[in-house]
């Protein structure tokens, strides 16, 4: 029987969308996009109400289109919203993301009796880490690797405590077999994620350093990067052994979400902009051509005009490489749901236009650093007559030739920018 997969939000979601269908395939199940499904996996987000509303229509479509197929409902929707996940007539099969194995098994018993399938496990505190590895990834040249689950922060906006639980940390050794098997593959960079990844080896004897040296370790493995931190939780003593691991790329995402100490307080933010700042300028003295990119939310409940404007300069001054602007949406279950003050969608969209062009003018800034420099490239797509690929501090760079060399590293001068990249000659 042939199952296709459909995921929905962040890369932790994609990898364990590929550790379903390896468990698939291990049952001798067929993974063949091109072929009809006769079982669909919908992995969801939740993210947002809007993720929600996405996941409902992407399993209406898909029903209407494929009425014999069996389909399963899974993910992160599922987990925070048990109830009305439940109701969803669309699916044959519901289940939460504490088990991914558990998956399988009730396909295989749906199969056999056809009867409707709800089987949502509550995340409970003292659970451990227990995704499947991997041992292959969509993308060719990086692979991104689930080392950390969960999160204890409760920031008053967020609902993924609810759908994820507390924090779970992998362990070393079977970080470095997945890295192992991996490179065999031919991936020469590994990003490391997690739900709250800075986060990681918080129920444990180590942190994310150890892990960044557990895949360092392997010969094949030519880079490692990180996903998105949290601030608060980056030490000197962290940055230090990261400076000393050669193969760690120097960028930093880390989630800002407002440069306004007020709004941080309402947020439940665990830090304020002081703090920030003063991370900004250690990382940036410890590392050559660090960059440092972010998560920015405009509109959360409560934002005066003074607030965001504070908002705004901050962001102006730190000087962001990159910058995800995203404009608050009130999310069921959650503290700030309930606040009062909620900000009116104009003067939201309003707010994220200006954001846009501060954030536009700093990551054009950036790249413009970068030029007359030489970077190792790593080359990812070609495309008529050009390639692109991305250096250390995931500046990408494009040159124009007609040799083949996706998935080579290579030293390449930094000429000029053009939009959203450097372009390059080797």
């Amino acid at each position: 029987m042939n199952v296709l997969f459909f995921t929905l939000g962040c890369k932790v979601n994609q990898y364990e969308t590929q550790a379903i269908k390896e468990l698939f395939l291990k049952k001798q199940f067929t993974c063949d996009k091109n072929q009809k499904a006769d079982i669909i996996v919908i992995n969801s987000c939740t993210v947002t109400a809007e993720s929600d509303r996405k996941t409902r229509q992407l399993l209406r479509r898909l029903r209407r289109e494929n009425k014999n197929a069996v389909i399963v409902l899974t993910g992160c929707m599922v987990q925070a919203f048990p109830e009305k996940s439940s109701e969803l007539d669309c699916a044959d099969i519901i289940v939460g993301n504490k088990d991914t194995k558990k998956l399988i098994k009730l396909t295989q018993d749906f199969l056999i009796t056809k009867n409707k399938t709800v089987s949502i496990e509550e995340h409970l505190t003292g659970d451990i880490y227990n995704t499947p590895s991997i041992s292959d990834f969509s993308e060719r040249t990086r692979a991104f690797m689930k080392i950390e689950d969960g999160c204890d922060r409760f920031c008053s906006y967020c609902i993924i405590p609810k759908a994820r639980g507390r924090v779970r940390s992998r362990n070393l050794e079977d970080i470095k077999k997945e890295a192992l098997i991996l490179a065999e593959k031919g991936y020469k960079e590994i990003v490391l994620v997690g739900i709250n990844l800075s986060a990681y080896g918080k129920d444990t004897d180590f942190n994310l350093c150890d892990a960044v040296n557990a895949v360092c370790s392997v010969d094949k493995i030519k880079r490692v990067r990180l996903g998105s931190l949290e601030p608060d939780h980056i030490s000197d003593d962290m940055l230090r052994r990261l400076k000393a691991q050669k193969k760690f790329c120097p960028q930093f995402h880390l989630s800002l979400q407002s440069g306004c100490d007020e709004t941080l307080k309402r947020m439940n933010r665990h830090y304020d902009t002081k703090f920030y700042y003063d991370l900004i300028k250690r990382i940036r003295n410890i590392f050559d051509s660090p960059s440092i990119t972010t998560d920015v939310m405009v509109g959360f409940a409560g934002e005066t005009d003074d607030e965001f404007n504070k908002s705004l300069n901050f962001v102006k001054k730190v000087g962001f490489a990159r910058t995800h602007i995203f404009v608050y949406s009130r999310r069921t279950g959650t503290v700030a749901a309930e606040l009062k003050s909620q900000i009116p969608k104009s003067a939201k969209e309003n707010r994220a236009k200006l954001m846009a062009e501060v954030c536009n003018i700093s990551e054009k800034e950036f790249l413009n650093s970068q030029c007359n420099g030489t970077y190792p490239v790593l080359f990812e797509t070609a495309d008529n007559g050009y390639i692109e690929g991305y250096t250390p501090n995931y500046s990408r760079v494009r040159v124009y030739t007609d040799k083949n060399l996706t998935g080579k590293i290579i030293n390449v001068k930094l000429i000029k920018t053009e939009n959203n990249y450097c372009i390059g000659e080797i």
